[in-house]
């Protein structure tokens, strides 16, 4: 086995990571140690001597003992080597060599090193040079190396590419027969790029390997037909899978088992196996996954349970299953999965545990953490007429999570909507950016649960608030639901109608009641709602097409909700009125249209119908078992734009103007992307001094712990961002004070900084305007009189600044939405309301202006009352500044300004509280990883 961190505390064990590849496959990435000799002999053996002399600029059939010593030790500092491994195997190898200005082995300061790569023939093209150097590079800028230069024939193009395309800013040149290539290894906006592109590029390829395969195999088929193998045979079976299927049955004695080719194991199978569906108990699936991985198999979906689902002894086995099906570099559904479907129809997959037929084609995609969510949702979808592109439901999320399905959705053109249930956001950094992309081409709507975590449950909680969590979400563009009716509401309504282009509203219908409580919903949701028309309990169905298409053609409304009540003679009448809503809405398109109904079962039933008998039944009909009707729709065009057959309806008012708010905030967020802003560069930012005075606060803490910095260090750090705090000088005593207020200059402020005083001005514990000394020792007195002595009170003098605004600026990493800025105003009264706005960081410059925007109390920084408007434009930079220290520097952990004092002209920052600790190993910045769990 490798060295670990026990056999060898030098050896870093935090550069081990599992990477996918540009084929979705996985591999692991960890240093070389001394006990990979045999392991390098072997890779060596079966590269290729075209590949070997590439590497070496000669014929170089073998590795001489001491090229296997060289290339096998390493001090990890000055030279260090990495290994692309699948299981025990290498499949490719690089490293560095720290050299000087004249090109000899040299140590730090030295900040240049030679770089080599060499991959296995077999595994080239697959992106395993391209994943090495993300890592090798940020190993090299760890060890404070910032160039690397590299020896390349000319006839090594493969190799040429792989360094040209990474991104970072490089000089070439050609020297003595060989391409010379020096690379600067700072990352730049085009490294980064290439390097989420290739991110998405494999993750996408990885679950399309799970949902697309060209064979499927069931591992653990009861040869009685009992059980979730046997249940999840026949489902793929009967939904018709266009690939090949099998059975595996240790103990079967028969070719086929439920009609399908059977056998006793995986490798029995004498073809490829694209996927595999584990169903056996758990302490049986490492054979399963053993066997699955010696046979090649691709991708795995766990059905089986009894994992972190089952308390810590669960939770360990579920850990070493993961590293198992990684070593096979396969990737993971589950465990403890319901399944995934793929509507395709050159696919038709239904891996999962949802009878036969499975879900009709949809332009609907559905990811769930919970089984019981999943059947949840799958029932709801199915109930109101909605088909689906596809369905992934990740169980205990192991491996595949809601980030791997985002990337897959964004380009998978099947795909209009994107309904997510989610417990976690995993890594929220990495999901809000991925959200970020997504929604801006298709919506993302998700139902988050995990809100109030119970004590030791898996799930992580958050320190923010449910609104604050979701105003971070719809920065991203994510449509945050609280339930998952919420999420089937919003989802049919994005499947099938345009975006809004406003918040306009226009209402009519049958009842004057149903269109009161409409119009008062809108109003709820700050929509803009038009009276409502009503039409009254007579209108015909030519009298509703009529109203609908006048206001589907005005200007003066955005969207259409109409509301209908039953007639006396309902059935005769259900028919036309549901073909007279068609006829209106083709007639004039581009407004989404929703229906709220009151038991119109009946017309549900006559919009519906071209679905035909294939429609599972409801408990009644057109009802579900609450008795709501379904939606109103039919199979739609299946191309993703709006379909005129396909309108939405709901049994409630409210339901259906909650899902039309929905669609108009995203739409406004749509139209807002054009003007999303930048996230400004300052020229006087000392970034890298930053760094290194981070380093030395860190030096002596352990891993883990959290240091608050003391007050000279928190200020000489914002100050390298060009945030000045105040100074402030302590004032044990009188005599402390007037010599503290002589070294800043009257006037001054005398405060207590006692932690039941600390900004509780409404206690008394400031005085302000001191202009001498005799002023100075009267508050001083007074101060200690009325609230103690001055070891409780720890006084401090500060300058004056001018009056203002107090503000509070802050950033903090929180567990469940990742780095946060946050803004409010000074003071118990916003403290009561929480009155705090958020945004993620980075900010750009429209979200600081945008933040300070977002506060209820706003207007006191704009001239309320006729008070003169504060510098909001100092305060954004301020913002803007704190959110590049705590985005430069991942142990920045927390920062505190209060108060922030913003005044006609400038900010002054009048406190700092500074919180560090080391960052963890791996960040979303970092080079491409797969989570550890």
């Amino acid at each position: 086995m490798p060295m670990t961190i026990e056999s060898d505390p030098s050896y870093p064990a935090h550069w081990e990571a599992d990477v996918v590849l540009r084929d979705g496959g996985t591999a692991r990435i960890r240093p070389i140690t001394t006990e990979d000799a045999g392991r390098l002999v072997s890779f060596y053996e079966q590269v290729s001597d075209e590949s070997k002399y590439y590497r070496f600029f000669a014929p170089y059939p073998r590795l001489s003992d001491r090229d296997v010593h060289r290339f096998t030790h390493h001090d990890y500092v000055d030279r260090v080597g990495l290994a692309a491994t699948i299981g025990e195997e290498f499949i490719g190898t690089v490293r560095y060599d720290r050299i000087g200005p004249d090109g000899r082995p040299a140590s730090a300061p030295a900040d240049e090193a030679e770089v080599a790569f060499l991959v296995q023939d077999a595994h080239q093209g697959r992106g395993v040079a391209s994943a090495l150097l993300e890592h090798i590079g940020a190993v090299a800028r760890e060890r404070g190396i910032r160039r690397f230069a590299a020896e390349v024939l000319p006839a090594n193009t493969k190799m040429i590419k792989v360094f040209t395309d990474v991104g970072y800013q490089q000089k070439r040149s050609f020297e003595d027969g060989s391409v010379h290539l020096t690379l600067d290894l700072e990352p730049t906006a085009e490294s980064l790029a290439v390097q989420r592109a290739r991110e998405q590029r494999a993750e996408a390829r990885s679950v399309q390997r799970l949902l697309a395969p060209g064979s499927v195999a069931v591992v653990g088929v009861s040869r009685s037909g009992a059980g979730v193998g046997a249940a999840a045979l026949r489902n793929l079976r009967d939904s018709g899978f266009h690939g090949h299927l099998y059975a595996v049955n240790e103990a079967v004695t028969r070719d086929l088992l439920d009609g399908v080719r059977a056998y006793r194991t995986v490798e029995d199978i004498g073809a490829p196996v694209d996927l595999a569906v584990i169903a056996v108990p758990a302490d049986r699936v490492p054979g399963a996954v053993a066997a699955c991985g010696e046979h090649g198999v691709q991708g795995l979906v766990v059905l089986s349970a009894g994992y972190g689902d089952s308390g810590p002894a669960g939770l360990a086995r579920q850990r070493e299953l993961l590293r198992q099906v990684r070593s096979y570099g396969m990737r993971l559904i589950g465990p403890n999965a319901y399944g995934v479907i793929n509507t395709a129809p050159e696919v038709e997959l239904n891996a999962s545990l949802t009878p036969a037929p499975m879900p009709v084609r949809g332009r609907t995609g559905l990811f769930t953490q919970s089984g019981a969510i999943g059947i949840a949702l799958l029932s709801a979808l199915l109930r109101r007429g909605e088909g689906l592109s596809s369905f992934v439901s990740a169980g205990n999320r192991a491996d595949v999570s809601g980030n791997d399905i985002l990337q897959y959705w964004y380009e998978d053109e099947a795909t209009d909507v994107a309904l997510m249930y989610l417990e976690t956001l995993g890594n929220p950094r990495k999901f809000t950016r991925l959200a970020r992309r997504t929604a801006a081409v298709k919506p993302v709507v998700v139902a988050k649960g995990g809100r109030h975590t119970p004590a030791g449950h898996v799930v992580p909680g958050t320190r923010l608030s449910e609104d604050t969590v979701s105003a971070l979400l719809r920065q991203a563009g994510v449509i945050r639901v609280d339930t998952v009716t919420e999420l089937v509401d919003v989802g049919l309504l994005l499947a099938s109608q345009p975006l809004p282009a406003g918040p306009r509203i226009a209402i009519l219908g049958n009842s004057e009641s149903l269109g009161v409580l409409t119009y008062d919903a809108c109003l709820a949701q700050g929509l803009r709602p038009l009276p409502p028309l009503d039409l009254t309990t007579a209108a015909s169905p030519e009298d509703f097409r009529t109203a609908l298409a006048a206001a589907l053609a005005s200007d003066d409304c955005d969207s259409v909700i109409v509301t209908a009540i039953p007639w006396v003679s309902e059935h005769a009448l259900a028919d036309d009125l549901a073909d007279a809503l068609r006829e209106a809405v083709a007639e004039a398109p581009g407004k989404p249209v929703a229906v709220v109904h009151v038991e119109l079962a009946e017309l549900v039933r006559a919009l519906s119908a071209t679905r035909g008998p294939a429609d599972r039944p409801p408990t009644r009909p057109g009802t579900d078992a609450a008795g709501i009707p379904a939606a109103l729709t039919s199979t739609g065009t299946g191309t993703g734009a709006p379909d005129p057959d396909r309108i939405p309806s709901y049994p409630a008012a409210e339901r259906a103007v909650k899902a039309v708010a929905e669609a108009v905030r995203y739409g406004q967020w749509r139209r807002a992307l054009a003007d999303a802003g930048q996230v400004p560069e300052y020229e006087d930012i000392d970034e890298a001094g930053a760094a290194a005075q981070l380093a030395g606060l860190l030096a002596d803490v352990d891993d883990g712990a959290v240091l608050t910095l003391a007050d000279w260090d928190a200020r000489e750090l914002l100050a390298r961002y060009g945030i000045r705090v105040l100074p402030t000088l302590p004032a044990p005593s009188p005599d402390a004070a007037v010599r503290a207020a002589a070294v800043l200059g009257y006037p001054v402020a005398l405060k207590t900084t006692a932690p039941h005083l600390r900004h509780r001005a409404d206690l008394g514990g400031v005085r302000l305007d001191l202009t001498n000394e005799a002023e100075l020792r009267r508050s001083y007195e007074e101060l200690t009189d009325a609230l103690g002595k001055p070891a409780e009170l720890q006084p401090v003098v500060q300058p004056m600044v001018p009056r203002g605004v107090d503000t509070v600026v802050r950033s903090v990493i929180d567990p469940a939405a990742g780095a946060v800025l946050s803004f409010g105003l000074a003071g118990v009264a916003s403290e009561l309301l929480g009155d705090t706005a958020h945004r993620l960081v980075p900010a750009t410059d429209a979200d600081a202006a945008a933040l300070i925007r977002s506060i209820r109390a706003a207007p006191l920084l704009f001239g309320w009352r006729g008070s003169d408007p504060v510098d909001t434009p100092a305060l954004e930079e301020t913002l803007l500044r704190l959110s590049r220290l705590v985005d430069d520097h991942p142990e920045v952990i927390g920062v505190t300004l209060e108060p922030v004092v913003v005044a006609v002209e400038g900010v002054s920052a009048l406190s700092a509280t500074v919180r560090v600790a080391h960052p963890p190993a791996r960040g979303d910045l970092g080079p491409r990883t797969l989570p550890s769990y």
